[in-house]
């Protein structure tokens, strides 16, 4: 099956798998000739907060997702690499329930892969507290690759 194109999502907790979800994306996009689609999903706090943070000013700038998805510091990290490994990419945004707007911008970008990253927990934690991972991989239209974070 070819992989045309490759949904990458990351958030604000992936700040400390960055580096392997490039190297997972930069192995499964390289030798295939795919897109990736470098989304960021913010929670509607997390997306105020990130504008606050970015010094968007909202009476001047026009603030949309994607925008300020391009600006974040995350999704500027995983361009440069792209940039650096020749691999043909575009920024998405999208404001909502994590695990459901990832699955949203799979189908909405006809994803032939998604990857997602997220950490080891228990059995316990993940009936008590969910799994964004765990709902991508339940409900996405696609493969899903999960990148673990060594932290626990």
């Amino acid at each position: 099956m070819a992989i045309n194109t490759i949904l990458l999502a990351v958030g604000p907790s992936d700040a400390d798998r960055i580096e392997r979800l490039a190297e997972e994306t930069t192995d499964v996009a390289g030798p295939t000739g795919s897109t990736v689609v470098l989304a960021h999903v913010f929670t509607q706090s997390e997306y105020d907060e990130a504008i606050e943070n970015l010094a968007f000013d909202r009476t001047r700038d026009e603030v949309d997702p994607d925008t300020v998805a391009n600006r974040h510091s995350s999704i500027r990290t995983l361009a440069r690499t792209l940039n650096e490994a020749d691999i043909e990419y575009e920024i998405r945004g999208a404001v909502g329930s994590h695990g459901e707007q990832i699955v949203e911008l799979a189908k909405a970008t006809d994803a032939d892969r998604v990857i997602v990253g997220g950490r080891r927990r228990s059995p316990a934690g993940k009936a008590v507290f969910g799994s964004t991972a765990q709902e991508v991989m339940l409900s996405a239209p696609c493969p899903v690759t999960f990148v673990r974070s060594d932290t626990k």
